[in-house]
């Protein structure tokens, strides 16, 4: 078990020193959900969203969320880089775990989502976010869970394809109907009936809904209890499937 633990933390300082010599890769991961932020933002003031919180307590969590699924998604570009340059053949050959080297990846996703969400709250209580601290920790570990879910199964799915050119089609696919029917941007009682019971069957949006209902300090509400089970639920799945595919992949 320690020699275990010991390679993943070797894999994960490895990929941590990595991601901090190209910090632009941070920096343009927020891109997205801060326009979102600065452009939409505005004009969700004075729209009634359904909510008990106001528009910055119901957009923050979705971008959140946002992140998490966006950047975990594609964290497989990274392996399927490093097998055009050689690196994962040799990494084949080394004495190391093969979960030790999916971890490792993982958890360095998941703390570079946690900087990157942090920032978002922060930019967002700039904007006018007033949110219980409380109710923003338990928001991102809803979001790690999602973010360490997902980069397991990028990765997986990353080992067995050749390019990016397989690679995006298919996570493109993925990740728009998932942010379409989760409730990202609007909350999806908003939504015709058809369309908001077919989000039911999206785990993406308890996550959305449970995170929202923190941000408003309802902890004790169902929304969190069904959003901590989906993204407890999701995360190991996700890792379970993910590990035995990335084994059969021989990474």
């Amino acid at each position: 078990m320690r020699t275990f633990l010991t390679e993943t933390g070797v894999v994960f300082h490895r990929y941590a020193r990595q991601t901090l010599r190209s910090r632009i890769s941070v920096v343009f991961g927020l891109v997205q959900p801060l326009l979102f932020l600065c452009f939409f933002g505005p004009l969700l003031r004075d729209v009634p969203l359904g909510g008990d919180g106001d528009s910055w307590q119901t957009l923050v969590p979705g971008l959140l969320v946002q992140l998490g699924l966006f950047s975990a998604l594609f964290a497989g570009f990274g392996i399927i880089m490093e097998k055009q340059f050689g690196v994962v053949e040799r990494m084949r050959v080394a004495p190391v775990s093969r979960l030790a080297l999916l971890l490792g990846r993982v958890l360095r996703d998941a703390v570079q989502l946690m900087v990157q969400s942090v920032l978002i709250v922060v930019a967002g209580t700039a904007f006018g976010l007033r949110a219980p601290v409380a109710g923003v920790l338990i928001g991102f570990l809803f979001v790690a869970l999602l973010g360490i879910a997902l980069a397991s199964l990028s990765y997986a799915f990353a080992m067995r394809v050749s390019t990016p050119q397989e690679f995006a089609p298919v996570i493109n696919s993925v990740s728009l109907p998932a942010m379409l029917l989760s409730g990202i941007l609007l909350p999806m009682a908003l939504a015709p009936t058809w369309l908001d019971v077919t989000s039911h069957f999206v785990p993406f949006r308890y996550i959305v809904e449970g995170v929202r209902a923190a941000f408003v300090g309802h902890y004790t509400d169902s929304a969190v209890a069904y959003g901590a089970l989906a993204s407890a639920l999701l995360a190991a799945v996700s890792l379970t499937v993910g590990t035995r595919l990335f084994r059969k992949a021989g990474a």
